[in-house]
């Protein structure tokens, strides 16, 4: 919007920029607050393209080799490697004649890919009529099939079940509620492969901050905005921003929706807050950050511990929301890659459990929770890391909320399921409120941070389009 000539500022409520993807920092050890994957680099390509620039630019990236491991007992885990030929080995090593079963299903990932982030992610979600396309139309059983379905009609072994349904779990859905359409997140992992930006994600939002204070972008932090003010003509004029009147002639909310049509009068909010209770929601998170006063072994910097049922833990989030009784969990160790995120000799962890939002968030939870998953940690890769210990900080759904304003406390957003694709999502235009847009992971197309890139760039290109 700056580009098109705009005058542009953003309010942030917290005291730093980034939203979810802040940073922590203690004793000199750096963490993500939030995501941590760097999957889909072309749709970071392509933002920054659009104003003639590249990632490189701004930070340096780094394909990771090996890509990440997932445990499933003692002493038993798979590593995925870096390449495609490999993890074709990989599988052909666990379960003969496997590799021929999944070329041929990251082919047809590729291809659902290329239709998806390619061209049809980047729609509105104003029409059902965004979906069709001659290439959405002959794929329209997969949007009936589930990943599933897709997944166990030829690969047998449960371990690489697990590793082919797990990119889903960033769509924030259980596998048998999401569309077999959307294997090209199986795409995104074995073909376009797992980076990491050195310095961590915080660095890709410091690039973006720098590019949009170029473009002539002013930013406020510590702005609470408690209200926005509309005309007698329905039409946004001005924001209260720390009990100070702001006029403006435009809003662009990327704060989360449900919370940001409380800033509106009842009659003038689109969606209820029934509506909002009958959504599915992708899973909260409790996050702890820990510092470690040793290198850690046998682990990756990307670790997933799936040796507990994923179906019963899914439950747990989906089904009769409750604090799982054997929670799978995920542990990023960015030191083991880049020496900037711990002192020398010592190990940053990130360990994140997905959890039902909205449920009870109490400081012995936690603890009970960090013991759970430190003890498996211990055991599953063979080493004592509890006395080495030197500081933990923990993150969960009351922090989403107070942080982020945050809808029950979510961390990601809205599942992607079948009912809730594309124009079925909360609109990124109001219908009630002239000159008032959304974007991010509540409305089109949906959580992660590549799809949160692709819904400012919907956002305001509708803005541009409808303010010719």
């Amino acid at each position: 919007m700056a580009k098109a000539g705009y005058e542009v500022t953003v309010y942030e409520k917290n005291k730093t920029i980034g939203g979810r993807a802040r940073q922590y920092l203690n004793q000199g050890f750096t963490f993500d607050i939030g995501p941590t994957w760097y999957w889909m680099p072309d749709v970071f390509e392509k933002f920054f393209a659009d104003f003639g620039k590249k990632p490189s630019d701004f930070y340096t990236l780094k394909k990771l080799d090996p890509a990440y491991q997932v445990y499933f007992d003692e002493n038993d885990s798979i590593i995925i490697p870096g390449s495609f030929e490999e993890i074709c080995e990989i599988f052909e090593a666990e379960e003969k004649g496997s590799s021929k079963h999944l070329k041929k299903f990251i082919k047809s990932a590729e291809n659902n890919y290329n239709i998806a982030v390619k061209e049809v992610v980047y729609r509105p979600g104003v029409s059902p009529l965004e979906l069709i396309t001659p290439e959405t139309t002959v794929r329209v059983g997969q949007f009936f099939s589930t990943i599933r379905k897709q997944v166990r009609k030829n690969i047998k072994s449960n371990k690489l079940i697990q590793i082919l349904e797990f990119p889903v779990l960033f769509l924030g859905a259980k596998p048998s509620n999401t569309p077999a359409f959307y294997n090209f997140m199986n795409y995104a992992d074995f073909g376009l492969g797992t980076w990491h930006p050195k310095g961590g994600m915080y660095k890709v939002i410091e690039g973006i901050v720098t590019l949009a204070q170029q473009m002539g972008v002013n930013f406020v932090t510590n702005a609470n905005i408690t209200q926005i003010k509309v005309d007698a003509d329905k039409k946004v004029n001005a924001l209260i921003v720390n009990e100070e009147k702001i006029e403006t002639d435009l809003v662009l909310s990327g704060a989360d929706y449900h919370h940001t049509e409380t800033l509106l009068p009842k009659e003038l909010r689109r969606y209820s807050e029934e509506y909002w209770n009958t959504r599915t929601f992708a899973p909260s998170s409790l996050l702890f950050y820990v510092g470690f006063d040793k290198k850690l072994t046998n682990v990756q910097h990307h670790t997933l511990f799936f040796d507990t049922d994923f179906d019963v833990h899914a439950k747990s989030i989906y089904d009769t929301p409750e604090w799982p009784e054997k929670p799978l969990f995920y542990a990023s160790f960015p030191s083991i890659t880049d020496d900037s995120f711990a002192p020398e000799g010592k190990e940053a962890g990130t360990f994140l459990i997905p959890l039902a939002p909205g449920i009870e968030d109490t400081p012995e939870i936690r603890e009970k929770y960090f013991n759970i998953i430190i003890d498996r940690l211990e055991r599953l890769t063979n080493q004592k890391v509890k006395e080495s210990i030197i500081f933990k900080e923990s993150y969960c759904v009351n922090d989403f909320i107070k942080d982020y304003n945050s809808y029950k406390g979510n961390a990601y957003g809205l599942a992607n399921i079948l009912t809730q694709t594309a124009f079925l999502r909360p609109k990124i235009k109001s219908k009630k409120v002239k000159n008032l847009f959304f974007t991010g992971q509540l409305t089109v197309p949906g959580p992660g941070v590549p799809p949160s890139l692709i819904s400012g760039k919907i956002a305001s290109d509708l803005i541009l389009k409808t303010h010719q």
